[in-house]
Order: structure tokens, then C-alpha cells, then sequence
């Protein structure tokens, strides 16, 4: 699995280092949420992407959480306690469930009309799946 993951990163040219471990993303995800509300989703989801997929950092450690935060301009103690009140738990759970209630079994996981795409996928296979879904372009 780690193998064909590295070669789907390739081919998509991300990044992607030489993980040893893998770590639980449970706070990254609701600190994600509060990042969002802070206008910076975006800029987190795409810095701990990074940290986790090519620079292999522990992002389960709310040091390495705080440290994300501050690369992209969000306030570290501010962080460290939203992650200690656990402000963002019921969110997460709420999106855990609703996955879990869809079948969603992996990150990416692509749904429409009961048709699934799972995992980082070409730019050709996104616009196959939504054609073979009748999707059509808005005019």
C-alpha cells in the first residue's frame, strides 16, 4: 500500500518523504476546523499535509500542531488551547459519522450518485468519474 501511495504521489508530483510511523490525525482534524473558522483552512490542511506526507512529523504532537498553526499565520497559544478544550471534538465526530454512515473508508474518497473514487487521483480520472456520473458543466 505504501508503495503504490509513493508512486501516486509521484505521478501527481506532491510531495511525499519516507515515513517510518504513522500517527493519529484525530487533533490535526479539529484543529483543522478551528483553522477553518479562522479563515485559514486551506493554508493548515496544506501545512500538515506537508508535515505528515514528506517531512514525517508527529502530528498528533501539539507542539508540531502549534508549530503548523504559526506557519500560516494563526496564533499558537490559541491553538494549544483549542486543542486543550477539545472545542472542535463534536465536529469531528459528526464527520466521522457521516463518513462512516457513506462507506468512506480512506481520505480521499470521491461520492457521487452512490458511485465511489478512493484515493489521490489524476486530473484524467476526477473529470472520467464525473462524466461517467452525467455531470454536466454549468452554463
Amino acid at each position: 500500500m505504501l508503495a503504490r501511495l509513493k508512486q501516486t504521489a509521484r505521478d501527481l508530483d506532491l510531495p511525499f518523504g519516507d515515513r517510518k510511523m504513522t500517527f493519529n490525525s484525530r487533533l490535526a482534524q479539529e484543529l483543522g476546523k478551528w483553522a477553518e473558522q479562522m479563515g485559514k483552512g486551506d493554508a493548515f490542511h496544506d501545512a500538515v499535509f506537508r508535515a505528515y506526507f514528506a517531512d514525517g512529523h508527529n502530528i498528533a504532537d501539539i507542539n508540531i500542531l502549534t508549530d503548523i498553526s504559526a506557519s500560516v499565520g494563526l496564533d499558537p497559544e490559541e491553538a494549544r488551547e483549542t486543542i486543550a478544550s477539545r472545542a472542535f471534538k463534536e465536529a469531528v465526530d459528526i464527520d466521522w459519522t457521516r463518513s462512516y454512515e457513506s462507506r468512506v473508508t480512506a481520505v480521499p474518497t470521491f461520492v457521487m450518485n452512490g458511485a465511489t473514487l478512493v484515493g489521490a487521483q489524476t486530473f484524467d480520472a476526477l473529470v472520467n468519474f464525473v462524466r461517467e456520473n452525467n455531470v454536466r458543466r454549468r452554463p
